[in-house]
């Protein structure tokens, strides 16, 4: 399963630093009109984060998530895949997100990480790079597929087989951070996306955490606290290495 509503994730906060956010509505180039968060720092510009969430959408894991990336000098957005199904209002914990993955497809996906790239860069950032998880993590990859202009794409347990079958459209370096003991992502899926990725020239690195489960990104997940600090500094290190 993805997180809990109740998790948060495994990050330090930044005593004192200087951040805004803010609850957005953004509308992508089919009308959509979608929800989403933003936080920058108090000096604007340098690089701009697109957050995509797992299959429940825009809550405050992914809220937080965008403070912490703001706190460490990154302008982010976190953004919800359902205004095209369940509107762009805030919605309470009893959502059933099921319906509306179902109904969610990959253009439209693409559609609004353009208009929060877009915003992104209407704030004067000078690269973007995309961090997701779960469906948001293949999401992340193929956005790197999408021809945004990305700096670099980032997931965390996402399905493999669609990037790995867009490999050579792939314009941007990749980050995949895989939990080894995902029950739906096995380790010939993860060769197979470290493969296609490989003969595509696609720089790229793929990280397996062995025994973690899906979702171990999660200050909850106490036992797998290691993976997740090793996972986050990768993180870090992948958006210094490829920013503009």
């Amino acid at each position: 399963m993805c997180f809990d509503l109740d998790s948060a994730p495994p990050i330090p906060a930044i005593s004192g630093a200087a951040v805004s956010h803010d609850d957005l509505e953004l509308t992508s180039a089919d009308g959509n009109r979608f929800a989403a968060f933003a936080a920058a720092p108090e000096e604007g510009g340098g690089m701009g984060i697109v957050i995509l969430p797992d299959v429940r959408g825009l809550y405050r894991f992914y809220e937080e998530l965008a403070l912490r990336f703001a706190e460490r000098s990154y302008t982010a957005i976190a953004f919800d895949y359902f205004g095209r199904t369940a509107g762009s209002a805030k919605r309470d914990e009893d959502f059933d997100h099921k319906p509306h993955v179902e109904a969610a497809t990959p253009e439209g996906v693409r559609l609004d990480v353009a208009a929060a790239v877009e915003w992104l860069l209407a704030q004067g950032v000078t690269s973007v790079a995309t961090v997701g998880f779960c469906m948001g993590g293949r999401y992340s990859w193929l956005a790197a597929a999408d021809g945004h202009g990305l700096a670099g794409a980032v997931g965390f347990y996402g399905r493999p087989a669609d990037a790995a079958a867009r490999a050579r459209e792939m314009d941007a370096p990749i980050l995949a951070l895989q939990a080894g003991a995902d029950r739906n992502i096995t380790a010939e899926d993860n060769a197979a996306l470290e493969r296609a990725l490989t003969e595509a020239g696609v720089e790229h690195e793929l990280v397996v955490y062995e025994g973690a489960p899906h979702s171990f990104f999660d200050r909850k997940q106490e036992e797998f606290a290691e993976a997740s600090d090793d996972a986050w500094h990768r993180v870090l290190g992948f958006l210094e290495r490829v920013r503009a």
